[in-house]
């Protein structure tokens, strides 16, 4: 790749380090917080370092999004089943930050006008999806790189292993949607349902 496709790369990694850094801290730092602040404590941190925070956190989002299209399309046919998914998986996150999280995290925080407590359950839920998706989408990039030594892939092709990931994702984002939480209400719920996924994921790309 030529020094201007290396430096999209690089803004992309960087990009995606303050995306999901910020999104951890969401869910592994700030809700524990939150739950256990003073009033006065959890006043001003609404007011002041959660729309802080969540301005990193979409733009992060959005840096990432744009660099991974540029990079997509230095990639072209040197697509595979992994990069595939990878893309999918980061592109439901993005849309996931600016559609359903920031929205109604705007109502949660008093930003505008609404049901504060149904806005930051559907926020909630999203973000817990995108951790869910956070390993296998990680995953995804690296593998990518590596065709060989059994990852399941040499090029992208619809087969029944790819159409199996599709409808598993399919499933999981209508859930983030329109479902619950179930498992993933707890952090360790969370992280342990994201490795579980990404297992899921290696086992449908390289036996079915």
């Amino acid at each position: 790749m030529d020094l201007l496709g290396f430096l999209f790369r690089w803004s992309h990694v960087l990009f995606g380090i303050t995306w999901i850094g910020m999104l951890y801290y969401f869910n592994f730092v700030q809700g524990g917080y939150f739950k256990q602040a003073s009033p006065e404590g959890l006043a001003d941190a609404k007011a002041k370092l959660a729309p802080s925070a969540l301005w990193w956190f979409r733009w992060g989002a959005m840096g990432t999004f744009i660099t991974g299209i540029v990079l997509l399309g230095y990639l072209g046919a040197a697509l595979n089943n992994y990069i595939v998914v990878g893309v999918i998986f980061g592109t439901l996150m993005f849309l996931n930050v600016w559609t359903i999280i920031w929205p109604n995290q705007k109502i949660a925080l008093g930003m505008v006008e609404g049901d504060a407590p149904a806005a930051g359950a559907k926020a909630l839920l999203a973000s817990r999806h995108n951790v869910l998706y956070s390993a296998p989408m990680t995953f995804c990039m690296l593998a990518s790189g590596h065709p060989s030594g059994g990852m399941g892939y040499n090029a992208f092709s619809m087969s029944n292993s790819m159409i199996v990931m599709l409808v598993i994702i399919a499933a999981l984002q209508a859930n983030a949607m329109f479902g619950k939480q179930g498992p993933l209400t707890t952090v360790k719920g969370v992280i342990h349902a994201s490795l579980g996924l990404t297992a899921v994921m290696v086992l449908v790309f390289n036996f079915v």
